[in-house]
């Protein structure tokens, strides 16, 4: 009898699930109906891979891990960055530059830092941008070099219009540019677990309901676009894929090295950049040995019972950096054999309106286990530069960093490679309020930590040395006057300054 119950559970489960896909099936038919031309021919390719992961989505019951089942990796998955790069450089460096393409993930808009258009376009550092950092850095590597490495940036519908608006100032650069679009996915509303917009189009009510599905899209879509045929035909064997918003992400000759020199059998088709946790990056996924297999763990994965234990930083002792390294010819194998698995991840939101719905989104650093021969490098913390606020903004455009073809490299002067802790309270948040309260960037080399809370404003040529804390309390407002020099202090309330 509880074997028939069990069956008519799951039974009855199948065909909710068949339910479930065949209405949405319906939707993405309709949604189609309502544009013609090249929009829907775009749109057909991007649903393909929606129904391809909503199916999943509707198959996956519980945590995609089992948690007895994790191993730590085997001494040698992860090798240290000394050992890559002691083996020295061989001669013909461009030999193996010319095997690579670097790609930049472009698909994010610079809102989290109060600015309009693609997070891209902000500038960091001598009103550089992002971009104009990457372009000038590989640039600077075709030059030395005489080489023809190219830049390719995936961009979503959210950055690409205004990307290639400006990518016309890099006519004249030693870098050719391509582009191609991440998918437009549908959101779907959370209960009824349909989509949420009525045609394709992006203007109105609709713009909500469209979401560009995580960095793990890269492989479908670039492959897609066909210029991962058109890369292969040019002799093209590896690209290093980055976040574009990572300074510290820049081509590692040594890493490149180390993978065009493998014997052909032996050929490492994945190499993900790990780097060390610190207090600060509990979160970062990190790399688990499971069923065999090197693994990304997310903390997303992590069933609640063991949270504590995933953040721990003696248990998992490196995060991933997501700087891949991954080859060309193993993205089309795996593409056209439909075998690159990653787990899902479940992104719920709320439209403006008070709808909730649900993004079903994919990292690019969970494709690992599909590829063979895959390689943890443990690199230095310095390959690991996020500007994600303008508390790190900061960081990049003080003293600490010297700007050399596009690189940032820590000052000499710096008496210890550990970058400053810093904490800019929510009057910093905007770049465009950030920028008004420095009249110029303070002099943090010789800071361990600063914390900003309230409305503080810095006049020009401050010092901070040590441990410094401003905290301005509600209606008060604290102006640190030109050249000061705060070396471990609290200033507070009415700008009384003691020693820390």
């Amino acid at each position: 009898k509880s074997q028939l119950v069990i069956f008519s559970q799951s039974y009855f489960q199948e065909m909710m699930r068949q339910q479930l896909e065949s209405s949405m099936h319906a939707e993405l038919e309709k949604l189609l109906d309502t544009s013609t031309g090249a929009e829907r021919e775009v749109s057909k390719k991007d649903f393909e891979g929606f129904k391809n992961i909503f199916h999943r989505f509707l198959q996956v019951k519980g945590p995609s891990v089992e948690w007895i089942k994790i191993q730590r990796p085997p001494e040698d998955s992860i090798q240290p960055y000394d050992k890559i790069a002691a083996r020295g450089l061989p001669d013909n460096v461009a030999d193996s530059l010319n095997k690579l393409v670097v790609v930049k993930l472009n698909g994010g808009l610079g809102t989290s830092m109060g600015c309009k258009g693609p997070k891209s376009l902000i500038s960091v550092r001598n009103e550089n941008t992002f971009l104009d950092l990457t372009v000038q850095q590989i640039e600077h590597l075709n030059k030395t070099y005489n080489t023809d490495v190219p830049l390719v940036l995936m961009n979503s519908f959210n950055t690409d219009e205004d990307t290639k608006k400006i990518l016309q100032k890099y006519t004249h650069h030693r870098v050719k540019i391509h582009t191609f679009n991440q998918s437009r996915y549908p959101r779907i509303n959370k209960e009824s677990l349909l989509p949420v917009s009525t045609n394709l189009s992006m203007t109105g009510q609709n713009s909500e309901g469209w979401y560009p599905p995580g960095h793990g899209d890269i492989y479908a879509s670039f492959h897609n676009s066909g210029l991962l045929d058109q890369l292969i035909a040019q002799g093209k064997e590896y690209i290093f894929v980055s976040n574009i918003d990572n300074l510290g992400a820049t081509v590692d000759l040594h890493i490149l090295h180390h993978l065009v020199s493998q014997p052909n059998g032996k050929r490492c088709e994945f190499v993900m950049e790990v780097t060390d946790k610190t207090r600060a990056d509990v979160k970062g996924g990190t790399l688990i040995q499971y069923e065999g297999k090197l693994r990304l763990l997310e903390i997303a994965q992590v069933p609640k019972a063991h949270v504590d234990e995933f953040k721990s930083v003696s248990k998992f002792k490196i995060f991933n950096t997501n700087n891949l390294w991954i080859s060309l010819a193993a993205i089309k194998r795996l593409q056209e054999q439909k075998a690159i698995d990653m787990e899902i991840i479940v992104n719920p939101k709320t439209l403006d309106g008070g709808q909730n719905v649900v993004q079903l989104e994919t990292a690019v650093g969970a494709a690992i286990k599909s590829f063979d021969n895959a390689l943890g490098i443990n690199v230095p913390r310095s390959r690991f530069l996020p500007v994600k606020t303008t508390s790190d903004l900061l960081l990049v455009m003080s003293n600490l960093y010297s700007l050399d073809a596009g690189s940032l490299t820590m000052s000499p002067k710096r008496e210890f490679p550990t970058t400053p802790h810093v904490k800019l309270g929510s009057s910093f948040t905007k770049v465009q309020e950030y920028l008004t309260r420095f009249e110029s960037i303070p002099d943090m080399l010789e800071l361990d930590h600063l914390t900003v809370s309230g409305d503080v404003t810095f006049g020009k040529n401050v010092s901070l040395k040590g441990t410094v804390i401003i905290i301005a309390n509600h209606g008060d407002r604290i102006d640190i006057p030109a050249g000061s020099m705060l070396e471990n202090k609290i200033v507070s309330g009415n700008l009384r300054i003691l020693d820390h």
